[in-house]
């Protein structure tokens, strides 16, 4: 398995991660994504640190903390051999004070996932969104705070805008606190916006990014077909979907390239579609998830090869799509603001 530098820091993860929102499917919208219980969850766990994927991300909204218990039942015994990956910020009660990044919301969503975990120390922590109505200032203070104390090794944000983070940054660096070493981001071959301005900042900025939904709630995984109905079963016909409304000719297209690739290199569409994101700038991990042992093998299948430049750029120019303002006037002028070599 391959590993990759985390950002500015000496942590290294593997390009592959195992994504446990299908752990306990607890309430409508994640039991759209699964229902895997503590048996089953434990021989997918046995089988990604077999793989070399050592590292598992969760957090606390996911079904309201049953993930997080299953995810530390299933780890019992392998915590010193494993990374977790945990996070805050969005609602987990009725109180005015259960939600956001303040340091008492910080600080009890730390104990109470330390306890649903039964560890003692967090790898990395991340923000799930940005709170605007919390001091930036308080924030990482809380996070910086928590680091010393030994409870959170690193922390990482993720969904920030490029303002967000990179306020975020310039105040931990002012104050000399820890700075966010990765952004935890929505990006795909069907949903590109992270290039514009997240990406150049992750390359900037030396920040790791962290893919997830990286199959675009499934609709890269090879049951979206042209001319055929859209598959029942899916996770985003089922009420648990993210991202923007589906943009059918992109999408199709998109998958006609893949189709391509995928017969020129003997590997599923899924496959094809996470090794195009491990070969993107800033890109050191990459979130699977899987609702059952056969679909983990087959994300698994994703590392170990990589496709050709040439294969590479017919996917980048399948899923190209004119960018918003100011990014589309930015590049009407390429002497002032050249574009990353990755473009």
């Amino acid at each position: 398995m391959e590993h990759r530098q985390l950002g500015a820091s000496g942590l290294r993860v593997p390009v592959l991660s195992f994504g446990t929102a299908t752990f306990g499917g607890s309430g409508d919208f994640f039991k759209a994504w699964g229902t895997t219980q503590v048996e089953e969850a434990t021989r997918m766990v046995n089988l990604c640190v077999e793989a070399g994927v050592n590292f598992f991300d969760t957090a606390n909204v996911y079904s309201q903390g049953l993930a997080e218990e299953i995810l530390g039942k299933a780890i019992k015994g392998l915590r010193a051999k494993v990374l977790i990956s945990t996070k805050a910020t969005f609602k987990m009660g009725e109180g005015p004070n259960d939600y956001g990044s303040s340091r008492l919301h910080l600080i009890k969503s730390v104990e109470e996932s330390l306890q649903r975990l039964n560890t003692d120390y967090i790898d990395i922590y991340h923000l799930h969104g940005f709170d605007g109505n919390t001091p930036v200032e308080e924030t990482l203070k809380t996070l910086d705070n928590l680091i010393q104390s030994g409870k959170v090794r690193y922390i990482a944000c993720s969904n920030f805008s490029g303002w967000h983070l990179m306020k975020s940054l310039s105040v931990s660096e002012r104050y000399g606190w820890s700075k966010y070493i990765a952004h935890q981001a929505y990006y795909s071959l069907l949903d590109r916006e992270f290039e514009w301005e997240l990406m150049p900042l992750g390359v900037d900025q030396n920040i790791g990014t962290i893919v997830w939904s990286p199959l675009a709630s499934g609709r890269l995984a090879g049951k979206y077909r042209r001319n055929q109905p859209l598959p029942k079963d899916n996770r985003v016909q089922q009420g648990g979907g993210h991202g923007p409304a589906l943009n059918e000719e992109l999408l199709y297209k998109i998958i006609d390239a893949l189709d391509e690739t995928a017969a020129e290199t003997g590997k599923s569409i899924a496959q094809v579609s996470l090794n195009w994101l491990l070969q993107r700038p800033t890109v050191a991990n990459i979130i699977i998830g899987a609702r059952n042992e056969e679909q983990l093998k087959q994300n698994l299948g994703a590392v170990g090869w990589n496709l050709t430049t040439d294969q590479v750029k017919k996917l980048d120019a399948a899923s190209e799509i004119t960018p918003v303002y100011p990014y589309w006037h930015q590049r009407q002028d390429l002497q002032l603001n050249p574009l990353p070599d990755f473009y």
